[in-house]
């Protein structure tokens, strides 16, 4: 599969495209320090399998996608606190520029609007797709994602330093055990992986890259962008928010929070359903989304 630098922001994208071109377009983000292999091939086959058009794509600085090679983001301590008396910290790239990426590629692929679908920090990019970038938007899709309100309930302690923890070791087996830790930590608990199956998706993951300094120059990006709730309050598209009521890492609250400050929002939440796509509810999911963009009407 190919790559191809937005015409905006001058960031080269690996992309997958699926499904034929005649078909309405879904463009897929995914999360923090996450690779677009994490939405599950099955999903993508069912959403093909609807009739659409899927493309996804690594956000930059992960996967196959540019690196931003000597950025460094700023402490996360000091970030915070910076931003908690109002001075802003340094950092190398926004999420509004991972955004801007994402509206890239679809300029880059020629799609005039499409079906956003975004997962956690995915979920705060198409956030600012529809607050930004409305005019690429056909519906908008936030799954397992917040509004960056500081007052939300924040991640099980557990779940975030998996998250978080550093890497001590590049050697394969310790790669290994550290990305079964935090997809433990994490899934659902009402619908837990198949420990062959977490296994090879690790695996996958990481033979195809593994490049740590990208993830906190990401974490960066979110705790730059601060509590989005009035700016949601403007968003007009079609919007869809999906979360799991057990949710480990992005509590609850936090699609809640989402749906309630943006208008019209529908919110469908699952019990069981934690910070993961697991195959039971990969039928579910795809339903709710296509349940969704079916009913926007394409502009004529």
């Amino acid at each position: 599969m190919p790559t191809i630098t937005t015409p905006n922001t001058g960031i080269e994208l690996f992309y997958e495209d699926h499904g034929s071109s005649d078909h309405e377009p879904i463009l897929l983000v995914m999360g923090l320090g996450a690779q677009m292999v994490l939405w599950p091939d099955e999903f993508v086959e069912a959403l093909v399998g609807e009739g659409y058009r899927v493309i996804r794509f690594d956000n930059r600085d992960i996967g196959l996608s540019q690196k931003m090679e000597g950025a460094k983001a700023p402490g996360l301590k000091m970030q915070v606190l910076r931003k908690m008396i109002g001075f802003p910290a340094k950092v190398p790239y926004t999420l509004a520029d991972m955004a801007a990426d994402a509206a890239g590629l679809l300029d880059a692929l020629e799609i005039e609007r499409a079906h956003v679908v975004g997962a956690s920090m995915g979920g705060m990019i198409v956030q600012l797709l529809g607050i930004n970038h409305a005019d690429k938007l056909l519906s908008l899709t936030s799954i397992m994602s917040t509004t960056g309100n500081p007052k939300i309930p924040q991640a099980d302690k557990q779940a975030m330093e998996a998250l978080i923890a550093p890497l001590t070791s590049m050697e394969e087996e310790d790669l290994l055990a550290h990305g079964i830790n935090v997809q433990q930590s994490i899934g659902s608990p009402g619908f837990p992986a198949d420990p062959e199956r977490r296994k090879e998706k690790v695996l996958k993951a990481i033979r195809r890259s593994v490049y740590p300094p990208g993830l906190p120059r990401q974490l960066a990006a979110i705790i730059d962008d601060g509590d989005r709730r009035e700016r949601l309050k403007t968003v007009t598209t079609p919007t869809l928010v999906l979360h799991g009521e057990d949710d480990p890492l992005v509590k609850l609250e936090g699609g809640q929070d989402t749906a309630a400050h943006i208008p019209d929002a529908k919110l469908v939440t699952i019990s069981g359903w934690g910070h993961d796509i697991p195959l039971e509810l990969i039928d579910r999911v795809t339903k709710e989304i296509i349940d969704h963009v079916g009913s926007v009407k394409s502009p004529a």
